[in-house]
């Protein structure tokens, strides 16, 4: 995204560097990540939106290879580099392995340690540092290719993953549920969503104890409910206490308690299967250590 920028390549080093002093790596089986298609692309996004960030790619490439400038705009909060649209398909490659991999048996849940994030990306528009949505790629791939009739969205970012309910809103195979701090960024997910859409605004500055109630009362009726044959996770820790790009309290202990609580409908439900991707989280530290306790939970270390 540029220098400075809070969504940066460190990410990714900070969950590695966590994963491999606490030894959780591992215990865990690595996979590369895959390009995803166009077409794949395509199960969430318009096709004009595609080729439009393809041809903006085509067109940094030459400006770099003339000298000129590295990044190209697309809103104030997201730019491209001349690596951006392979990250971004691969973003989206990892999760429809990780559905092909749950969906065999090969494993029964994965994380995808990926970025961009993808939770505002829009079925036509690229934005909030997010260029393809990828779990929403995810759960239309899951759908038409593996025939599942009821996918489950679970999405505990600070911020609203308006582009997921702006690509989802409205299928009755879909059920998404997320928390988030309003009002905030992008300032929607409080008025009159769709009814597949349980969205749990809360104000600035709330705990991990009164999320989690809200977790009880909100989410997990409709869940059960809806008993969905997979569950994806857009898994953002900027919620954390320490996470400056939100004003939310929460603590690794309530990632682990999410987690198993997502878990355990999966397990009666959806024997088990569970595809999680990261979206946010900006702290290094506190990203790096709440993706382990992620981790832990969905692989029972």
């Amino acid at each position: 995204m540029g220098p400075g920028h809070p969504e940066c390549p460190e990410r990714l080093d900070a969950i590695e560097d966590r994963l491999l002093v606490t030894g959780v790596g591992d215990a865990l089986e690595r996979r590369e990540a895959p390009m995803a298609t166009p077409e794949n692309i395509t199960l969430a996004h318009a096709r004009r939106h595609v080729e439009a960030i393809d041809e903006l790619r085509t067109r940094l490439a030459k400006h770099i290879a003339d000298g000129g400038r590295a990044y190209a705009q697309i809103d104030p909060d997201t730019s491209l580099n001349g690596s951006s649209w392979n990250a971004a398909m691969r973003a989206s490659g990892a999760v429809i392995a990780a559905v092909d991999a749950v969906m065999s048996g090969e494993l029964e849940n994965a994380f995808c340690a990926v970025r961009p994030p993808g939770h505002h990306a829009c079925h036509d528009r690229s934005m909030g540092f997010c260029i393809f949505n990828q779990v929403a790629v995810g759960a239309r791939y899951a759908i038409q290719q593996h025939g599942l009739k009821r996918v489950a969205i679970v999405d505990f970012d600070v911020h609203h993953g308006n582009g997921t309910e702006d690509i989802l809103s409205d299928d009755p195979r879909v059920l998404m549920v997320g928390i988030f701090q309003h009002p905030f960024y992008p300032g929607t997910g409080y008025d009159s969503p769709a009814d597949n859409m349980v969205n749990v605004p809360v104000p600035a500055y709330t705990k991990g104890d009164v999320i989690r109630g809200l977790i009880e009362k909100n989410w997990m009726p409709r869940l059960e409910e809806f008993k969905p044959e997979m569950i994806f996770i857009s898994a953002g820790f900027d919620a954390h206490r320490e996470d400056d790009l939100g004003q939310l309290g929460l603590v690794e202990a309530d990632y682990t308690w999410m987690t198993q609580r997502i878990k355990e409908v999966a397990n009666k439900y959806s024997q088990g299967r569970i595809v999680s991707s990261l979206e946010g989280g900006y702290n290094l530290s506190a990203l790096g250590r709440s993706v382990e306790a992620h981790l832990r939970a969905l692989a029972d270390l």
